[in-house]
């Protein structure tokens, strides 16, 4: 079947829309004016690396973020794909913020979100990554990958930091649950569309 010449980068670009996180926090691909020039926007594209803001467990980090940022609190987002988490947390206020990933692809990505948002995040491959004791941790991985991570992701929390785990089905909350729960004093903080967001506190 032949197809019409059209503007194909129009026509993809019409695909994405601004994302709002909540009243005060918005996703806006740069082809787009912020819906609410007040708001905190964060400008991302759709690229290489997960987290545009589209998926449930990125909106559900987010909202735990913008709850729960204390100004200049350290950060460290692992898994960080796109940057998302690290640059919605430097713009909440967030002091020293750390990103880390396993694909080198994500940590280009991540660097390039983050000049775009003019903050300040440094972005690791994981295996570089510096030691680091973060105030908070937040990871949105898979449940998998956060079961065999739970003694490094630990190990990066401050005693009395906060811990905010997604990419977690609903069904597997109970298992992620109890094997954090050996450090931190765990709980379910929230759930959308049959993903969840839990969240924890460090022991000493």
């Amino acid at each position: 079947e032949k197809i019409e010449e059209q503007d194909w980068v129009r026509l993809t670009q019409s695909q994405f829309e601004p994302i709002r996180i909540s009243d005060r926090l918005w996703i806006v691909p740069s082809w787009h004016e912020p819906p609410n020039p007040q708001a905190i926007c964060i400008e991302l594209d759709p690229g290489l690396a997960f987290g545009t803001g589209s998926h449930p467990t990125t909106r559900l980090c987010l909202r735990w973020l913008e709850q729960n940022v204390r100004t200049g609190e350290s950060v460290l987002d692992y898994g960080c794909g796109s940057g998302i988490l690290a640059i919605a947390a430097a713009k909440l206020g967030a002091g020293q913020v750390l990103g880390v990933d396993i694909d080198p692809q994500a940590v280009t990505a991540s660097r390039d979100n983050a000049e775009r948002n003019r903050i300040e995040a440094e972005f690791y491959v994981s295996e570089r990554a510096p030691d680091f004791m973060a105030d908070i941790l937040v990871a949105n991985i898979l449940t998998n990958p956060l079961r065999a991570l739970r003694p490094l992701l630990a190990a990066r929390v401050r005693c009395g930091g906060r811990i905010a785990l997604s990419g977690i089905l609903e069904a597997q909350a109970g298992e992620i649950l109890e094997a954090y729960g050996a450090d931190f004093d765990m709980r379910l903080w929230a759930a959308e569309e049959g993903w969840v967001c839990l969240e924890g506190v460090k022991r000493c």
